[in-house]
Protein backbone atom coordinates (compact mmCIF):
# COMPACT_ATOMS: atom_id res chain seq x y z
CA UNK A 1 0.00 0.00 0.00
CA UNK A 2 3.17 2.17 0.04
CA UNK A 3 4.85 1.28 -2.73
CA UNK A 4 4.42 4.18 -4.51
CA UNK A 5 5.87 6.36 -1.48
CA UNK A 6 9.55 7.51 -2.03
CA UNK A 7 9.20 10.68 0.91
CA UNK A 8 8.77 10.34 4.72
CA UNK A 9 7.83 12.78 6.66
CA UNK A 10 7.78 12.40 10.71
CA UNK A 11 6.62 13.98 13.17
CA UNK A 12 9.18 14.13 16.50
CA UNK A 13 7.31 13.97 19.93
CA UNK A 14 5.08 11.31 20.95
CA UNK A 15 5.92 9.87 17.25
CA UNK A 16 9.50 8.63 17.24
CA UNK A 17 9.51 7.90 20.75
CA UNK A 18 6.40 6.76 22.89
CA UNK A 19 4.38 9.21 25.05
CA UNK A 20 5.35 7.02 28.16
CA UNK A 21 8.44 8.49 28.10
CA UNK A 22 7.47 11.43 29.78
CA UNK A 23 9.22 13.63 27.71
CA UNK A 24 6.87 15.78 26.30
CA UNK A 25 5.14 15.81 29.90
CA UNK A 26 8.54 17.72 30.64
CA UNK A 27 7.88 20.11 27.83
CA UNK A 28 3.99 20.97 29.40
CA UNK A 29 5.19 21.39 32.81
CA UNK A 30 8.14 23.82 31.64
CA UNK A 31 5.68 25.60 28.83
CA UNK A 32 3.59 26.11 32.25
CA UNK A 33 6.23 27.58 34.48
CA UNK A 34 7.05 30.23 31.39
CA UNK A 35 3.48 30.90 31.79
CA UNK A 36 3.44 31.56 35.27
CA UNK A 37 6.42 33.58 35.16
CA UNK A 38 4.81 35.91 32.47
CA UNK A 39 1.33 36.01 33.85
CA UNK A 40 2.15 36.00 37.64
CA UNK A 41 -0.32 33.26 38.00
CA UNK A 42 -0.65 29.77 39.69
CA UNK A 43 0.11 26.30 37.69
CA UNK A 44 -3.86 25.87 37.55
CA UNK A 45 -4.26 29.38 35.91
CA UNK A 46 -1.40 28.53 33.61
CA UNK A 47 -3.02 24.94 32.50
CA UNK A 48 -5.57 26.90 31.73
CA UNK A 49 -4.19 29.41 29.15
CA UNK A 50 -2.05 26.57 27.74
CA UNK A 51 -5.51 24.64 26.69
CA UNK A 52 -6.63 28.57 25.54
CA UNK A 53 -3.69 29.76 23.58
CA UNK A 54 -3.31 25.81 21.67
CA UNK A 55 -7.23 25.81 21.02
CA UNK A 56 -7.08 29.52 19.53
CA UNK A 57 -3.51 29.98 17.77
CA UNK A 58 -2.03 26.17 17.52
CA UNK A 59 0.67 26.01 19.57
CA UNK A 60 0.91 28.36 22.93
CA UNK A 61 4.51 29.99 21.41
CA UNK A 62 1.94 31.36 18.63
CA UNK A 63 -0.52 32.32 20.89
CA UNK A 64 1.76 34.51 23.14
CA UNK A 65 3.60 36.00 19.98
CA UNK A 66 -0.09 36.75 18.69
CA UNK A 67 -1.04 38.20 22.58
CA UNK A 68 1.96 38.96 23.85
CA UNK A 69 4.78 39.76 21.25
CA UNK A 70 7.08 38.07 23.17
CA UNK A 71 10.74 37.18 22.16
CA UNK A 72 10.29 33.47 20.77
CA UNK A 73 13.88 32.53 21.65
CA UNK A 74 13.20 33.73 25.21
CA UNK A 75 10.23 30.97 24.73
CA UNK A 76 12.36 28.45 23.53
CA UNK A 77 15.05 28.79 25.69
CA UNK A 78 13.41 26.41 28.12
CA UNK A 79 13.87 23.40 25.54
CA UNK A 80 17.45 23.81 27.04
CA UNK A 81 15.72 22.21 30.60
CA UNK A 82 14.73 19.14 29.65
CA UNK A 83 16.62 16.13 30.67
CA UNK A 84 16.60 13.98 27.52
CA UNK A 85 18.12 11.04 29.52
CA UNK A 86 14.61 9.99 29.60
CA UNK A 87 14.92 8.67 25.74
CA UNK A 88 17.21 5.49 25.11
CA UNK A 89 18.35 4.90 21.28
CA UNK A 90 15.76 2.70 19.19
CA UNK A 91 18.27 0.07 17.14
CA UNK A 92 14.69 -1.38 15.59
CA UNK A 93 13.60 2.32 14.57
CA UNK A 94 16.90 2.77 13.10
CA UNK A 95 16.79 -0.08 11.27
CA UNK A 96 13.45 0.43 9.74
CA UNK A 97 14.05 4.14 8.55
CA UNK A 98 17.08 3.75 6.85
CA UNK A 99 15.40 0.69 5.31
CA UNK A 100 12.92 3.14 3.46
CA UNK A 101 13.11 3.79 0.38
CA UNK A 102 13.15 7.41 -0.88
CA UNK A 103 14.36 10.64 1.29
CA UNK A 104 13.20 11.15 5.10
CA UNK A 105 12.10 14.26 7.07
CA UNK A 106 11.57 15.35 10.14
CA UNK A 107 8.53 18.12 10.74
CA UNK A 108 8.07 19.57 13.80
CA UNK A 109 6.84 22.15 15.81
CA UNK A 110 9.65 22.02 18.23
CA UNK A 111 13.07 24.11 17.47
CA UNK A 112 16.00 22.18 15.91
CA UNK A 113 17.75 22.30 18.86
CA UNK A 114 15.04 19.91 20.21
CA UNK A 115 15.02 17.73 17.43
CA UNK A 116 18.45 17.29 17.07
CA UNK A 117 18.85 15.81 20.88
CA UNK A 118 15.97 13.22 20.44
CA UNK A 119 17.72 12.43 17.77
CA UNK A 120 20.71 11.66 19.10
CA UNK A 121 19.40 10.02 21.88
CA UNK A 122 17.30 7.57 20.12
CA UNK A 123 20.39 7.01 17.67
CA UNK A 124 18.35 8.08 14.34
CA UNK A 125 20.45 11.06 14.01
CA UNK A 126 21.90 9.47 10.19
CA UNK A 127 18.44 8.12 9.91
CA UNK A 128 16.97 11.68 8.46
CA UNK A 129 18.11 13.80 5.60
CA UNK A 130 16.71 17.08 6.63
CA UNK A 131 14.72 18.65 9.73
CA UNK A 132 12.20 21.17 9.61
CA UNK A 133 11.99 23.59 12.41
CA UNK A 134 9.30 25.67 13.76
CA UNK A 135 11.67 28.75 12.91
CA UNK A 136 11.94 27.36 9.47
CA UNK A 137 8.23 27.70 9.49
CA UNK A 138 8.62 31.61 10.71
CA UNK A 139 7.13 30.60 13.98
CA UNK A 140 4.08 29.48 12.17
CA UNK A 141 3.37 25.70 13.23
CA UNK A 142 1.39 22.42 11.75
CA UNK A 143 -1.58 22.51 10.95
CA UNK A 144 -1.62 25.57 9.44
CA UNK A 145 -1.50 25.89 5.68
CA UNK A 146 1.52 28.18 5.76
CA UNK A 147 3.90 26.11 7.72
CA UNK A 148 2.87 22.97 5.80
CA UNK A 149 3.29 24.83 2.41
CA UNK A 150 6.46 25.91 3.37
CA UNK A 151 8.07 22.37 4.60
CA UNK A 152 7.05 21.05 1.02
CA UNK A 153 8.41 23.92 -0.74
CA UNK A 154 11.78 23.97 1.53
CA UNK A 155 12.59 20.19 0.21
CA UNK A 156 10.50 20.06 -2.95
CA UNK A 157 7.94 17.54 -1.71
CA UNK A 158 5.43 15.96 -4.15
CA UNK A 159 2.65 15.35 -1.51
CA UNK A 160 1.27 12.52 -3.98
CA UNK A 161 4.35 10.39 -3.21
CA UNK A 162 4.75 11.24 0.32
CA UNK A 163 3.60 9.95 4.06
CA UNK A 164 2.82 11.95 6.86
CA UNK A 165 3.14 9.95 10.31
CA UNK A 166 1.84 12.45 13.25
CA UNK A 167 0.49 12.06 16.81
CA UNK A 168 -2.06 14.48 16.10
CA UNK A 169 -5.19 14.04 13.85
CA UNK A 170 -5.14 17.59 13.22
CA UNK A 171 -1.54 17.69 11.73
CA UNK A 172 -2.71 15.15 9.10
CA UNK A 173 -5.40 16.91 7.64
CA UNK A 174 -4.11 19.32 5.12
CA UNK A 175 -1.46 17.15 4.01
CA UNK A 176 -4.43 14.27 3.39
CA UNK A 177 -6.16 17.26 1.34
CA UNK A 178 -2.77 17.66 -0.47
CA UNK A 179 -2.64 13.94 -1.62
CA UNK A 180 -0.55 12.38 1.09
CA UNK A 181 -1.18 9.70 2.42
CA UNK A 182 -1.51 9.84 6.63
CA UNK A 183 -0.75 7.82 9.49
CA UNK A 184 -2.09 8.94 12.79
CA UNK A 185 0.34 7.17 15.52
CA UNK A 186 -2.08 6.87 18.27
CA UNK A 187 -1.97 3.56 20.21
CA UNK A 188 -4.45 0.97 19.81
CA UNK A 189 -5.07 -1.90 17.72
CA UNK A 190 -1.50 -2.56 15.25
CA UNK A 191 -2.90 -0.90 12.36
CA UNK A 192 -6.35 -0.05 10.85
CA UNK A 193 -7.46 1.66 7.26
CA UNK A 194 -9.33 5.10 8.19
CA UNK A 195 -9.94 6.05 4.77
CA UNK A 196 -8.19 6.78 1.06
CA UNK A 197 -4.73 7.15 2.16
CA UNK A 198 -5.82 7.51 5.23
CA UNK A 199 -4.51 5.13 8.48
CA UNK A 200 -4.64 4.43 12.29
CA UNK A 201 -1.85 2.98 13.86
CA UNK A 202 -0.27 2.01 17.34
CA UNK A 203 3.38 2.77 16.93
CA UNK A 204 5.44 3.80 13.86
CA UNK A 205 8.36 1.04 13.56
CA UNK A 206 5.15 -1.50 14.45
CA UNK A 207 3.34 0.25 11.25
CA UNK A 208 6.39 0.72 8.90
CA UNK A 209 7.62 -2.83 9.29
CA UNK A 210 4.24 -4.46 8.79
CA UNK A 211 3.98 -2.77 5.29
CA UNK A 212 6.78 -1.40 3.72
Amino acid sequence: MLADIDTWVLDLDNTLYPAETGLAGQMNVRIRAYLSNLFGTDEAEALRLQAQLVAEHGTTLRGLMNTRSIDPHDYLAWEHTIDYAVLRPDPALAEVLRGLPGRRYLYTNGSAYHAEQVLGRLGLTECIDGVFDILAADLIPKPYDESLDAFLASFGIDPVRAAMFDDLEVNLTGPHERGMTTVWVTGGTPYERLGDRRWRAADLPGFLRANI
